[in-house]
C-alpha cells in the first residue's frame, strides 16, 4: 500500500474549536429533530403521512446541501462558506420560533435539512486539514463531541417541550449564532489552507495526478457500505418504535434505548480516543462496526422482551460508534487534498440517501411480509456488504495509494 503526502506548512484550524462548534450545532439540532414527528402531529394536527413527507423533504435538502457545499471546498474559499451556512441555519430557526405553524414548519426544516448537511461537509472536510492530529482520532472525536450534543439535547427536550416548544426553537437558534461566532473567531486558519491547496491543484493539473482507480473503487465501496446501513439503521427510529409498543412495552422504555444508545457512543468514543490501536487500521474498524450492525439485526430476530431490545441495541451502538466515524476518516486517508471536499461531502450523501429512503423501504417489506422477515433481510443486505467489501480491499490493497 502507497502512502503520500500532502503540503501543510500553514497554521492549521485548531481542533478544540473545531469540536466545540460541533457540540454546539449538534446541541442545537437535538432541540429540533426528536420533537418534529410529536409536534406534527400532536400540536399542528398534521398525518402521519405528511409527518414522513416533510422528513424526508428535510433529509434530501441535507443530501443536497452536502453535495453542492463538499464540491465548493475544494474550489471556493471554506472560511465564508461555513461562517454563511451556520449564520443561515441560525435565521432559519429564528424564522421556526416566529413562524412555527403549518405549511411552514415544512419548509423552514427543508431549509434547516439543507444548511445542516451544507455545515456536516464542511466541517468534515475542513477536518481533513488537521494534521497535527492522526486522521482517526480527529473524526473519533468529532462523533464524540457530536453525541455529547445529542445526549444533553435529547435530555433536555423532554423537559422543555411541555414548557415552550417556542422556547426550544429560540434555544436552538442561539446555539447556532455562538457557533457562528466561534466559526467567524476559530476557523480563519483554513484560508491559508485553502490557499495552499489551489497551489496544489495547479501543480496537479501541470503533472496530471489523478486519484487511482483502486482509491475511487474502495471509496464508492465505502459509500455504498454507508448508505446502506444509514438505511436500514434509520428503521430503528421509525418502524421499530411501532413493533416494540405493539409487544407491550411502554413507549418511554423504547425512548430510553436511545439514552442508553447515546452515552454507549460516547464511552467508546472515549475509549478509542485514549486506546488509539484497539484497531489495527481503519478499514478493520469499519469492518467490526459493519459487522456489529448485521448482527444487531440478528438479534432482533428472537428479541421479545425490553432486555433484549436493550441487547440488540448495545450491539448496534458499537456498530454505529465504530464505523460511522471510521468511514469518513477512511475516505480521508484515501483521497489527496484537491478533492477531499467532494469526496468528505459524499459521505454525507451517502447517508442522507439511507436516511430519507430508509423508513419507507422498511415500511412497504413491513407492510408486506412483517418484521421478522425484514430483520432477517437487514442482516443479511448489511452482512453481504462486508462479502464484498472485504475481498475487494484485500485484492486492490497494493494498489490504494494512501494520502497522509
Amino acid at each position: 500500500m502507497k502512502t503520500a503526502h500532502g503540503a501543510s506548512g500553514a497554521k492549521e484550524v485548531n481542533i478544540h474549536s473545531l469540536l466545540l462548534g460541533e457540540l454546539i450545532t449538534w446541541l442545537g439540532s437535538s432541540f429540533i429533530w426528536p420533537l418534529t414527528s410529536v409536534y406534527l402531529k400532536d400540536q399542528l394536527h398534521v398525518s402521519l403521512t405528511w409527518v414522513g413527507v416533510v422528513l424526508f423533504f428535510n433529509c434530501m435538502a441535507n443530501l443536497v446541501g452536502s453535495m453542492i457545499a463538499g464540491r465548493l471546498y475544494d474550489r471556493i474559499n471554506p472560511y465564508p462558506l461555513i461562517v454563511v451556512g451556520l449564520a443561515c441555519d441560525a435565521f432559519v430557526l429564528f424564522l421556526l420560533a416566529v413562524f412555527p405553524g403549518w405549511p411552514e414548519y415544512w419548509l423552514w426544516l427543508t431549509l434547516a435539512g439543507f444548511f445542516a448537511g451544507w455545515d456536516g461537509a464542511l466541517i468534515n472536510s475542513m477536518a481533513t486539514s488537521i494534521k497535527k492530529v492522526p486522521s482517526k482520532k480527529v473524526f473519533n472525536l468529532i462523533y464524540f463531541a457530536q453525541n455529547i450534543g445529542v445526549v444533553t439535547g435529547t435530555l433536555v427536550v423532554g423537559y422543555l417541550y411541555d414548557f415552550s416548544v417556542i422556547f426550544l426553537f429560540i434555544l436552538a437558534g442561539i446555539l447556532y449564532t455562538l457557533a457562528t461566532v466561534n466559526a467567524i473567531i476559530n476557523y480563519r486558519p483554513i484560508v491559508q489552507y485553502h490557499k495552499e491547496v489551489i497551489k496544489n491543484q495547479v501543480k496537479a493539473q501541470k503533472v496530471k495526478v489523478a486519484l487511482p482507480k483502486a482509491n475511487k473503487l474502495m471509496n464508492w465501496g465505502l459509500f455504498l457500505t454507508l448508505g446502506i446501513t444509514w438505511l436500514m439503521y434509520m428503521n430503528w427510529e421509525s418502524n421499530l418504535s411501532v413493533y416494540i409498543v405493539g409487544l407491550g412495552i411502554p413507549f418511554h422504555m423504547y425512548s430510553l434505548l436511545w439514552t442508553v444508545n447515546a452515552l454507549i457512543i460516547v464511552i467508546v468514543q472515549a475509549v478509542l480516543t485514549h486506546f488509539e490501536h484497539i484497531f489495527k487500521s481503519t478499514f478493520q474498524q469499519v469492518c467490526f462496526g459493519i459487522l456489529m450492525f448485521s448482527l444487531s439485526f440478528v438479534t432482533l430476530v428472537f428479541a421479545r422482551e425490553f432486555y433484549q431490545f436493550l441487547i440488540s441495541m448495545i450491539v448496534l451502538t458499537l456498530g454505529e460508534a465504530t464505523a460511522f466515524p471510521a468511514i469518513p476518516s477512511y475516505v480521508n486517508d484515501l483521497t489527496p487534498i484537491e478533492v477531499k471536499g467532494e469526496y468528505q461531502g459524499l459521505t454525507i450523501v451517502a447517508s442522507s440517501a439511507g436516511r430519507a429512503i430508509g423508513p419507507l423501504i422498511g415500511g412497504l417489506i413491513i407492510d408486506h411480509f412483517r418484521y421478522i422477515p425484514f430483520f432477517i433481510f437487514a442482516a443479511i443486505v448489511i452482512f453481504f456488504c462486508l462479502v464484498v467489501l472485504v475481498p475487494m480491499h484485500t485484492h486492490i490493497k497494493p494498489k490504494i495509494k494512501l494520502f497522509k
